[in-house]
């Protein structure tokens, strides 16, 4: 928890206990099903929670906003983005039932009103539109892109970018933005969190 208040220091009460409840809960999760990896989970508030965050760093969502996270795994980068937007509506999905089990259990625990997670493949949602769709580490660019556009509302409902995908990548990305021909901006995480972990790892935008 100190790698994350090293960065964001401004949490209410609410906001500390929630993110600090999250490394016991992940690791009782974890013995039970395995959503993360056995050498991440003593790493948990840096390697997901701060990771996560990075999103945060780069945009600020708006009271109100509907934000949609594709294959959430265990909950990331949704959990820690819904108790830092406790005002923005988060629905996390993920095609892997035991995983949205983990997260609904997560959510429940330390008291996440404004989660829904669903048990489906983010191109079977239908009847729902976002103002913001994130990720991390799921798919190439362009088939984020593909699955997400057209749930996409035009606008702007936060205080940096106008609405659009916001996903978490790394590696070398000049080959996947060039052959998604899409207009995507990426960020160095190391550049906002400077810790060796981040090197290599980025924010990556596309704008609606």
């Amino acid at each position: 928890m100190e790698i994350v208040k090293k960065y964001f220091d401004d949490f209410t009460d609410t906001q500390n206990q929630q993110f600090g409840m999250l490394g016991e809960l992940y690791k009782e999760w974890n013995e039970k099903i395995n959503v993360i990896s056995r050498k991440d989970i003593d790493e948990l508030y840096e390697r997901h929670v701060l990771h996560s965050l990075a999103i945060a760093a780069v945009n600020h969502f708006h009271d109100g906003a509907k934000v949609v996270d594709i294959g959430t795994g265990g909950g990331f980068p949704g959990i820690p983005l819904a108790i830092f937007f406790p005002e923005v509506e988060f629905v996390l999905s993920d095609s892997i039932g035991k995983k949205i089990k983990v997260v609904q259990g997560v959510a429940d625990a330390i008291g996440l009103k404004n989660v829904t997670a669903i048990h489906t493949r983010v191109e079977d949602i239908k009847g729902r539109m976002f103002d913001y769709a994130v990720s991390r580490a799921v798919a190439p660019l362009a088939d984020l892109w593909r699955w997400t556009n057209r749930m996409l509302l035009k606008g702007k409902a936060g205080d940096d970018l106008p609405n659009g995908l916001i996903c978490l990548k790394g590696g070398d990305l000049k080959k996947e933005i060039t052959e998604s021909k899409l207009n995507a901006r990426p960020w160095s995480v190391h550049e906002i969190f400077p810790e060796s972990f981040f090197e290599e790892k980025f924010v990556v935008y596309v704008p609606k």
